[in-house]
Formats: structure tokens, sequence, C-alpha cells
């Protein structure tokens, strides 16, 4: 039988591990809507080419890694 004590042990430090994850700031989100925008007029290159994204997977991990945003 589990004892009550560890549940509750485990649980809060479940929270504060949640706490301290970074949120997100509006300016990350800002570019990333941005870059989403590109996207979806077509506008968004891969890279330095001149190659356009087709792929909205490929847009998102764009979009993510200019904001510097940690994929999970």
């Amino acid at each position: 039988m589990v004892d009550r004590y560890f549940l509750m042990e485990v649980a809060r430090t479940v929270a504060i591990s949640r706490a301290q994850q970074g949120k997100t700031t509006d300016k990350k989100q800002k570019k990333v809507s941005k870059v989403m925008r590109e996207f979806k007029k077509g506008k968004l290159n891969i890279g330095k080419s001149k190659k356009k994204v087709k792929n909205r997977k490929q847009a998102i991990a764009i979009a993510l890694n200019e904001a510097g945003i940690k994929q999970k």
C-alpha cells in the first residue's frame, strides 16, 4: 500500500516543476503568429533559400525556432 504522505510529496514536486517552467511571453507569441501569417500567405522561405514552405509542421517548427521556444 502506498503511503499517503508520499503521494502528497510527489504531487507537490510536480506542481513546483510546472510552476518553474518558462512561460511564453507576448513577444514570442507575436513572433510565432507573424511567421504563421507568412506561411498562410505563401511567403515563408526555407532558411535563406527562395523555396517556400509547403508543410504546416515545418512552418510551426520554423516559428518556434525563430521565437526561441523549445519544442517538446
